[in-house]
């Protein structure tokens, strides 16, 4: 028996996993160190979980213009440069958008200048003329003159209601634009009015050339005008244009004929 229990202290000595330092890798895993890492697991799954719908639900609450996107495409980088960039001008060349800018002074002047474009005062002479015109063909042109400027007023509010766009300044529309409709900034009401009544008189008035060049001028001052004293960006200009002359081949290509105007002024 002695010589056993020598044999066996020194087999014990012998192996590692008898040591102290060693003994707590002989023992089994308890139960309560396993069911506390499923816990933590589960709560940091419920963690992630609460912090992620929180984060969804504040990305629902922010409107669209402060969501960061964080992987944009080349057209809507390209796109908000030249917005950026038409805002940027569009407000230096507002000279005139308050008193207080550097040419707020001549505001009332450059105003009048937009204003020889309105659209009441276009309608209201095209009516005028026309109830005294005596000439089939003076009453052939001031009928689709007259359509004309209905369908300009109607193409800008449409669109304009469409788009909504507000102008580079803070205003509020005056009493005449809610009349006329042009709220908005986009397209330009006046420099679509003035691009359609330039192209129809040149093409339907026998005028001299000086005549025609003021013409001219005048439809690109209106615009200019516009954005002077704030009302609207240069894009809003620049569609004012391209819509004022697509309206007037428009137009063109649904002429009433004299036959057609003298039934139209028979109702009146």
């Amino acid at each position: 028996m002695p010589a056993q229990q020598r044999r066996i202290r020194t087999r014990d000595r012998n192996n590692a996993l008898a040591r102290p330092e060693f003994m707590s890798l002989n023992q089994p895993p308890t139960l309560t160190q396993e069911g506390r890492s499923p816990n933590r697991k589960q709560s940091g799954q419920t963690g992630n979980s609460s912090e992620g719908s929180r984060e969804k639900s504040q990305s629902q609450l922010l409107p669209e213009e402060d969501c960061m996107q964080l992987n944009p495409s080349f057209k809507g980088i390209a796109w908000n440069s030249l917005m950026a960039i038409d805002i940027c001008m569009s407000k230096r060349l507002g000279v005139c958008a308050n008193s207080a800018s550097s040419w707020g002074s001549a505001r009332s002047m450059v105003t009048l200048i937009g204003i020889t474009s309105h659209g009441l005062p276009w309608i209201g002479g095209a009516i005028v003329c026309l109830w005294n015109s005596n000439t089939l063909a003076g009453q052939e042109v001031l009928t689709n003159l007259l359509l004309a400027l209905m369908l300009d007023i109607l193409t800008v509010a449409g669109v304009q209601k469409l788009v909504k766009r507000r102008g580079p300044y803070e205003m509020t529309p005056g009493i005449l634009d809610y009349l006329v409709l042009d709220v908005y900034a986009f397209p330009a009401g006046h420099a679509s009015r003035a691009t359609m009544v330039s192209k129809f008189f040149l093409n339907h008035l026998v005028l001299a050339i000086p005549l025609r060049v003021l013409l001219v001028l005048w439809a690109f001052l209106v615009g200019l005008s516009r954005i002077m004293i704030g009302r609207h960006h240069i894009t809003d200009v620049l569609g004012g244009f391209v819509i004022g002359y697509l309206q007037f081949n428009f137009v063109e290509f649904l002429w009433l004929s004299s036959n057609t105007c003298q039934m139209l002024s028979s109702f009146w």
